[in-house]
């Protein structure tokens, strides 16, 4: 049975008091699984990780009410965090109501959605809050009854004494309200749950159903006027000048004018993208109005000179140079080959890999490449705002509200206290909503109209002023000995302008000679966050090459993987590798027997894949078939080990739409550019999967063990890519290099 402390550094990070109607006020701190050689090193941070971030509320009438405070865009946070608490507090789930939690940099710890940490990070400090409510209510009712405390059970939302005495968790929560909170509490053993590990109803269905959840989109008030904001049309293009005059004379039209979001002065985010510095507004009365309007408009635009943004990445402070000139697709790769012959930064290096290449009976070297990818939410952005000279009020879809608030506190001139963020639910993100540029702008409109404001994008507009996915390219090469095993691999990648290449990612630690290489080249073109980063394209490179690497060891695909992670297991190479080799074989055993995979299927037309992201281990098998020359996925069958599966429905959920979503992109996912100009502004020209192109099936199973839930929104995504190209290459006996493959079939 575990045990966790109560408190930080002897200072209690709980708190209760009775509430006005009788009851039970629990507040608790989502750090609290924090080490203490972390809390020991930020003495100064201890106040504000000791102070209430979330609270459960226990009413005399038994209702429990659990804030959740992570944004929410389709990941079921909302459910699953919930769920966490109810299960170690006992509780009856059909007592539980759950409220989203307004931003709160006082109260709330980590309200930001991305990196697949959110179950993660809250795991132990929730179930120390349910568990220390559960505590308080035995003592209660062990004072109440005049019995000894460890006599008391519970089960679901009613405590009980052999004596035949009961109470309702309502009718303890004031007195419950009074008792100490323990220093330290026991949580209950993995077997023991009943609610975790189950299936749950996501509690905002029935408000997505009859239209009452709130997303952005939704979000008005009285008097409320509406913006768009007309962008350069070329990356590396700004504003020189305008004819507003058509506009102005348009019906409905309240106001034309300029806005610069970018200040010297500031200090600028990783999640504030300021590449673009004036923009045109037009505000109206409303959003038809303004779309007419912005059709009128006649602007001139010019090249910018290269300029130096100043950023702080999460504490770090980075430069970053932003190039003149207006880019193209074409000239992209042609300046990623180049590169790639360049020396580039060596990122690890085990023994002698030019001595091993050297000595090699056979040497198999391919290179990958991928493009830009546009996320392409289904609910363009938006944001509104109310800004006085007083204070402000933003709501909209957002997923990193804690990184925002002080760049709108810089730019409005205006105190954290004054400003309030309202977190609407997201129709879609996957980090496309972790950049903010679209909150400063709905702002600054609103404070200089100092009247409240709706900016929306259309979605030409959230299309071509994107925050794109890098285009990459990756060369991968291996040696074989003449019994076919594999003694070197370097890898060698780069981008635009990103870096994709993990050094210390399988197969590290499996090879004698390992290489890892990396580089990358400035775009004035802006990047960012895309469902897994970096990972969605080395998970899809990295697998794909090993594919090929196993033929040319005439081994099958998993029998090869396998014995590369028993060597890591067994004798690992080097001592810096990221993966633990037994729970990443793990997860390949199983798809390999629930698939029902043969030695056939290694000449046939199914493919594999298996990869680590996020702290979690993900596999893959894909059948494929063609009609009329169009490939089409009858069956995925997926294995994942992301330790305790909270939700196991939506868990399941999660895994189907990251297979359908790498399928899609693996085939159809491209932005260009020509002179800046992105080349696709809707779904007319950027392809996205269809429903009769999805999955016919997908089986979703899970590694039964008792390890702590690690991510899941992001670590299916990359190994389906490659499972899908493996399975392609396999069928048309060609291997697939460069994404998309759809103009690669015939």
């Amino acid at each position: 049975m575990k045990k966790l402390k109560t408190t930080i550094n002897r200072r209690a990070f709980l708190k209760t008091s009775s509430l006005a109607g009788g009851g039970l006020l629990l507040g608790f701190n989502w750090l609290l699984h924090a080490e203490e050689s972390v809390l020991k090193s930020n003495e100064a941070l201890i106040e504000e990780w000791s102070t209430l971030n979330s609270y459960l509320k226990i009413e005399s009438n038994g209702k429990v009410t659990i804030m959740a405070p992570n944004p929410e865009f389709g990941q079921n946070v909302t459910t699953s965090l919930p769920m966490i608490i109810a299960e170690e507090l006992d509780v009856d789930w059909q007592d539980v109501q759950v409220e989203q939690a307004p931003y709160n940099t006082e109260l709330y710890t980590r309200q930001f959605a991305g990196g697949s940490q959110s179950v993660r990070h809250g795991w132990n400090g929730l179930r120390t809050a349910g568990a220390t409510a559960r505590h308080m209510l035995i003592a209660a009712a062990a004072a109440s009854w005049g019995v000894p405390a460890s006599e008391i059970k519970t089960n679901k939302s009613v405590l009980s004494h052999p004596s035949g005495k009961t109470a309702s968790y309502g009718e303890m929560a004031a007195l419950a309200a009074t008792q100490t909170v323990p220093e330290k509490i026991e949580l209950k053993d993995v077997k023991d749950f009943t609610i975790v590990s189950s299936s749950k109803q996501n509690v905002e269905v029935p408000k997505i159903v009859n239209g009452s959840a709130i997303f952005g989109l939704d979000y008005k008030v009285d008097n409320m006027l509406y913006a768009m904001a007309t962008h350069p049309p070329a990356f590396g293009l700004q504003l020189k000048s305008y004819d507003d005059s058509a506009v102005k004379a348009m019906p409905g039209i309240v106001d034309v004018f300029t806005i610069d979001t970018y200040k010297e002065d500031y200090e600028q985010s990783i999640f504030d993208t300021a590449t673009f510095k004036k923009l045109i507004i037009i505000v109206g009365e409303s959003t038809w109005q303004v779309m007419q309007a912005k059709k009128k408009l006649n602007a001139t635009w010019e090249p910018f000179e290269t300029y130096t943004e100043k950023m702080n990445m999460f504490g770090n402070k980075s430069e970053k140079v932003i190039p003149a000139g207006l880019e193209s697709t074409e000239a992209h790769y042609a300046q990623m080959l180049e590169k790639a012959k360049e020396p580039a930064t060596v990122l690890r290096k085990d023994g002698n890999p030019e001595e091993a290449f050297k000595n090699a009976a056979k040497v198999i070297e391919s290179t990958y490449t991928a493009p830009f990818l546009a996320h392409n939410a289904m609910e363009p952005h938006n944001f509104f705002a109310d800004v006085t000279s007083e204070r402000a009020i933003v709501a909209g879809p957002l997923q990193a509200p804690e990184y925002m608030e002080p760049t709108l506190s810089a730019r409005l001139g205006l105190p954290k206290e004054k400003i309030e963020i309202k977190m609407t639910r997201m129709g879609g993100g996957f980090g496309r909503r972790a950049y903010g540029h679209y909150i400063i702008e709905a702002a600054v409109i609103s404070q200089k109209l100092q009247k409240p404001v709706k900016l929306i994008y259309s979605r030409e507009d959230d299309m071509t002023f994107g925050i794109y996915r890098p285009a990459y390219t990756v060369t991968f090469k291996a040696a074989l000995d003449e019994n076919n095993k594999l003694t070197a691999y370097h890898v060698k990648g780069g981008g635009i302008p990103e870096n994709p290449v993990f050094a210390n990612r399988f197969p590290a630690g499996a090879v004698d000679h390992y290489l890892a290489e990396g580089w990358e080249l400035n775009s004035n073109i802006t990047i960012g966050a895309f469902r897994a980063p970096r990972s969605n394209f080395m998970g899809a490179s990295e697998q794909a090459f090993l594919d090929e690497v196993a033929l040319a060891a005439k081994k099958d695909p998993i029998d090869f993987r396998l014995e590369l992670f028993e060597r890591a297991r067994t004798n690992p190479v080097g001592k810096d590798n990221q993966y633990d080799p037994e729970r990443y074989a793990g997860v390949l055993k199983l798809v390999k027997e629930k698939s029902g995979w043969s030695a056939a299927d290694a000449q046939g037309t199914r493919g594999v894949a298996a990869y680590f992201a996020h702290n979690s281990y993900v596999a893959h098998v894909v059948d494929l078939s063609f009609k009329n020359e169009v490939p089409f996925v009858d069956k995925v069958v997926s294995a994942v080990d992301c330790g305790i599966v909270i939700n196991v429905d939506a868990a399941k959920n999660m895994v189907e739409g990251a297979v359908t979503d790498g399928i899609g992109n693996a085939m159809f996912g491209e932005m260009t550019f020509k002179e800046g100009v992105p080349q696709k502004n809707n779904f007319h020209s950027y392809r996205m999967i269809r429903m009769n192109e999805a999955p016919k099936d997908i089986e979703v199973h899970f590694v039964q063990n008792e390890e702590d839930p690690t991510g899941l929104g992001e670590p299916p995504f990359p190994p389906i890519f490659a499972a899908f190209t493996n399975a392609l290459s396999r069928t048309k006996n060609k291997r697939f290099y460069n994404q998309p493959y759809s103009d690669q079939l015939s």
